[in-house]
């Protein structure tokens, strides 16, 4: 039964010559997967066509090997042999009634063609965008032509691989077309290059090639960054941005818009906490043409969407990250299950895959990515065999995700938790600055279990062994997490780091519990070099605390490239006047004085330090389990953080997984995680 109140969302709409049967669009995203796993991928985009997105886009598609983005496995549209892998695509998104888009692209200076070792393309002679030991050429004329050629080739083949939607693509800097427009990348002379109208000439080409060639059955949209996000350095929304929309206005069938670069679009909740953070950057689009507007902005509230849509903000409601956490929003929306919404935490777990060229992976969805692999669906679980009763000892986010997917499959469920919540991790996690949104994790979990009959949630019930074989259920899966090191060893130090009994040694655990350090210098050791080292000096910078972040690294929080943050973390952490010492490790600390190592000379220094907080290491919590082994239990398995510390994404897989694996053999588990698109080689 459709819930009236966002009717509008379920209205069909028109984008050139095709229908959409929704306003719920799923914008290009990558996945890890592209041309080195498309059946992987389809099976991806395919999941989001049947929870109710009414478009499902794909991701870069390479025209030509002078776009070669090597090692990132993006799609390829390099010719027609490059055709069925896509093809695989859209015929199971329009299994699903949704209409299917590629986006084209040529990366220009942004690609280094590691693989194909073609030149590298821009508008002027320029350094790669990537760090490699290579520049690229001006394009001549001829380039010119041929680039013209490649792209409507490509569009083409889109067409007869089976997609609905073509995209023309200028943004993310990541763009040949968008690096044309910009004066700073764009120095040229002759007509492609000065004036404002100049440097669109090659967007307007390609776009005006695309519908030329396959315009009669597809449509074709723009995606289009209005704001670099760089003042006057770069393109504005209340200036050139908008006036490249008033050239192009009626042009393109579809206008895709959002802020440039990558970092910017995909800004993480820490940063950028309010959904729709990019709206007042593309609220004018509508005011300057007719054509249909796809804007997004982290959405997940459908009142939010509503009133976008009734405010003539946008057309239709684009999400890539929160597509990714829940496959199945629309249909949710639809049938008014709204609480049931598993909310995009904007953590950039799924930015970071693509960033490690891996396949995709997402803290709320642990199904992503594996949907082809491991035939999971993330909303669809087989009650299971012989499990009548099961205990989750532990109710973070691995217990959390192993008891509702075992709930969900008809099993009695007891949750046992020590403390007096749930969440673990997640719910402490939450409570540092910025972190807020990580809460979701627990929030969805937490809300569906309680809806459970078939539910029992204990809290503050810590169990021993005996207690735990005096209930008598007999499969358990104990969940116990870590707790992070307070003697200093980690990456850099496998000893103990020498500590005086003069100053305050505190963990993170210790602050998200509710400590609070002794007036004086904290000194922060992060040798741990993920996030966690530059979120506490955030949170204890912000209640006035003199702080001080040592790390070994050469910048603060150097995990945090792959998630877009570390520029706005150390940036942040700067303003904010925290004192930043990179490229020291620790070496002692006594008489309220951090004795500080160069990781490259060994040249020492010293600094204030009245508390000191060690984030380094965790140590696995595994006395309940060993206690357990051997005590006839048919399944005891032990799970999340209990069994490899990692981040929250990885704990949620953890539970998730061992739900899956249950009452299977070690081979038929093994089967699967091999499984792989392998070409068999003859002769």
């Amino acid at each position: 039964m459709a819930d009236p109140r966002y009717s509008i969302l379920f209205e069909p709409v028109r984008i050139g010559p095709v229908t959409a049967r929704n306003r719920f669009y799923q914008v290009p995203h990558c996945t890890g997967l592209g041309h080195l796993r498309p059946r992987a991928d389809a099976a991806t985009r395919a999941i989001k066509a049947e929870g109710g997105w009414a478009v499902v886009s794909n991701q870069e598609t390479e025209i030509h090997p002078s776009s070669d983005l090597t090692p990132f496995p993006e799609h390829r549209l390099w010719d027609e042999r490059d055709i069925p892998a896509l093809r695989l695509m859209t015929e199971r998104v329009h299994e699903h009634g949704a209409l299917a888009a590629i986006e084209l692209v040529h990366n220009g200076y942004h690609a280094a063609n590691l693989g194909s070792r073609a030149p590298v393309l821009a508008p002027s002679d320029v350094a790669l965008h990537t760090l490699v030991p290579k520049q690229a050429r001006a394009m001549d004329k001829s380039d010119l032509r041929d680039l013209r050629r490649w792209h409507r080739a490509a569009a083409l083949r889109a067409k007869e691989a089976g997609f609905d939607i073509v995209y023309c693509y200028a943004g993310h800097g990541m763009t040949i077309a968008q690096h044309f427009l910009s004066p700073l990348l764009n120095t040229r002379g002759d007509e492609y290059g000065g004036s404002l109208e100049n440097r669109a000439r090659l967007l307007r080409e390609l776009v005006e090639d695309t519908k030329e060639a396959v315009g009669d059955t597809c449509a074709v949209a723009l995606r289009f960054a209005v704001d670099e996000m760089q003042g006057v350095d770069g393109m504005q929304a209340h200036e050139e941005g908008r006036a490249v929309v008033e050239l192009l206005s009626e042009l393109p069938d579809l206008w895709d818009v959002n802020v440039s670069d990558w970092s910017n679009d995909s800004a993480t909740s820490r940063f950028a906490p309010e959904e729709g953070y990019q709206t007042d950057y593309i609220r004018f689009v509508k005011e300057v043409t007719s054509r249909p507007v796809v804007g997004v902005g982290r959405f997940t509230s459908p009142d939010h969407m509503v009133s976008l849509v009734n405010k003539g903000v946008v057309d239709f409601i684009g999400a890539a990250r929160p597509s990714i956490a829940d496959p199945f929003l629309p249909a949710k929306v639809e049938e008014g299950r709204v609480e049931e919404i598993r909310e995009c935490i904007g953590c950039n777990i799924c930015v970071a895959s693509d960033n490690m060229g891996v396949p995709i992976r997402c803290t709320q969805n642990p199904t992503m990515g594996e949907e082809w692999r491991r035939g999971w669906h993330p909303e669809k679980v087989a009650r299971v065999a012989n499990a009548d009763e099961v205990l989750i000892v532990g109710g973070g986010p691995a217990g959390l995700e192993c008891a509702m997917q075992f709930a969900r499959a008809g099993a009695q469920v007891t949750l046992a938790e020590a403390g007096p919540e749930l969440g673990g991790r997640a719910r402490r996690e939450a409570g540092l600055k910025g972190l807020g949104a990580w809460g979701r994790v627990r929030d969805y979990r937490e809300h569906d279990l309680r809806q459970r009959a078939n539910v029992n949630i204990y809290s503050e019930s810590p169990l021993d062994a005996d207690q735990v074989v005096e209930l008598g259920i007999p499969h358990v899966f104990v969940a116990s997490g870590a707790t992070w090191r307070r003697d200093g060893i980690g990456r850099t130090s496998r000893r103990p780091i020498s500590t005086a009994g003069d100053v305050a040694v505190f963990t993170p655990d210790d602050i998200m519990d509710g400590s609070v350090p002794p007036d004086g210098p904290v000194v922060i050791y992060d040798d741990d070099q993920i996030y966690m080292g530059g979120v506490l000096a955030d949170h204890l910078r912000a209640t006035g605390a003199d702080v001080t972040l040592v790390t070994p690294a050469p910048v603060v929080s150097p995990w945090t490239e792959m998630t877009l943050e570390q520029v706005r973390i150390q940036r942040s952490l700067i303003e904010a006047g925290v004192e930043i010492v990179v490229g020291h490790s620790l070496v002692s600390v006594a008489a309220g004085v951090a004795r500080l190592a160069c990781v490259y000379s060994n040249g020492l220094r010293e600094t204030a330090c009245a508390s000191l907080i060690m984030v380094t290491e965790r140590v696995r919590e595994t006395a309940l389990f060993d206690a357990l082994s051997g005590r006839g239990l048919e399944t005891l398995e032990l799970i999340g953080d209990a069994a490899q510390p990692g981040l929250i994404a990885d704990a949620v897989y953890s539970g998730h997984a061992a739900f899956r694996a249950f009452g299977r053999s070690a081979e038929e588990v093994e089967a699967e995680m091999f499984r792989r698109e392998v070409i068999e080689m003859g002769g």
